[in-house]
């Protein structure tokens, strides 16, 4: 069992847990990802390792609560256990050698834009971040992206805190100012991740995403996470999860990602309807 030695309410949809589980806190590394389970008969979860502490053996997860799995799982608290928690899964993001890179989080997706952004830093990289955000009430982790970024623009969709705007603006003004980017890796929502690569292949430079499709078994074989890249198929769970953005299918993918959200929205409702029962 995984104890859930902290958890933090972020904003209204995004919470955030430190896992006891010092084997996978031991050789986690950024860009890497779990599959968890709530309780025993739950549905498993793939989440992105939002951060680590090897000293205190901790894993930290940071989940929008979007579904019936992520509304269960929110219902446990401090001081109690997950059922499952197996990782590290996925290969981590490559960082060696880059001098200067524009690190891109659109939502949640900062979540995983975060500890990447830090790995950087830590090896000498100037770290320009951007997170965009609908609104103000959204924001999160401004604090910690301060603390490893040279440069942080905040967009919101509504212009109601940071600058207003999307990604990609605040992502064109850095680069017409002058900034050389070796690489510009972005994670968030796959239409912002499509058209921040659209705008980094009109200036030749490179880009990674970070893809988080369906996931099963988080081993290859069951197929669900399967992406087209370069017009190859891929499975992001083995394969990825980053890829080379400029190859992604990103039409595909959003379409499948559609597949499931009635089934979602149901499951939602169906989790909704029980715990207000068990509040009577």
């Amino acid at each position: 069992m995984y104890e859930i030695v902290r958890k933090v309410s972020l904003n209204p949809t995004v919470s955030l847990m430190d896992i006891k589980a010092p084997l996978i806190a031991r050789k986690a590394e950024p860009g890497q990802f779990i599959i968890l389970r709530a309780k025993e008969d739950s549905e498993r979860i793939p989440l992105t390792i939002a951060d680590f502490d090897r000293e205190k053996g901790t894993v930290t997860i940071i989940y929008q609560i979007v579904g019936g799995s992520t509304m269960e799982l929110d219902t446990l608290n401090e001081g109690e256990s997950l059922h499952d928690f197996a990782g590290p899964l996925g290969k981590p993001s490559e960082t060696d050698g880059l001098k200067k890179v524009a690190v891109i989080g659109g939502g949640v997706g900062c979540a995983i834009a975060y500890p990447i952004a830090k790995k950087l830093s830590s090896l000498g990289c100037e770290v320009h971040s951007i997170a965009g955000f609908r609104n103000k009430e959204l924001v999160i982790l401004e604090d910690e992206f301060k603390k490893v970024s040279a440069k942080l623009c905040i967009m919101t969709d509504d212009g109601s805190y940071g600058t207003k705007g999307l990604v990609t603006n605040a992502l064109e003004e850095l680069i017409k100012e002058g900034n050389q980017y070796d690489e510009v890796i972005a994670i968030g929502p796959l239409i912002m991740m499509k058209f921040v690569c659209k705008l980094t292949k009109e200036y030749g430079i490179k880009t990674i995403v970070s893809m988080n499709p369906i996931m099963i078994d988080g081993t290859g074989m069951c197929g669900g996470c399967r992406l087209t890249v370069g017009g190859q198929t891929k499975f992001a769970c083995v394969d990825g999860p980053d890829f080379d953005g400029h190859l992604v299918d990103f039409d595909e993918a959003m379409h499948r990602g559609t597949m499931y959200r009635d089934f979602e929205l149901h499951e939602r409702d169906k989790n909704c309807n029980l715990m207000k029962q068990g509040d009577k």
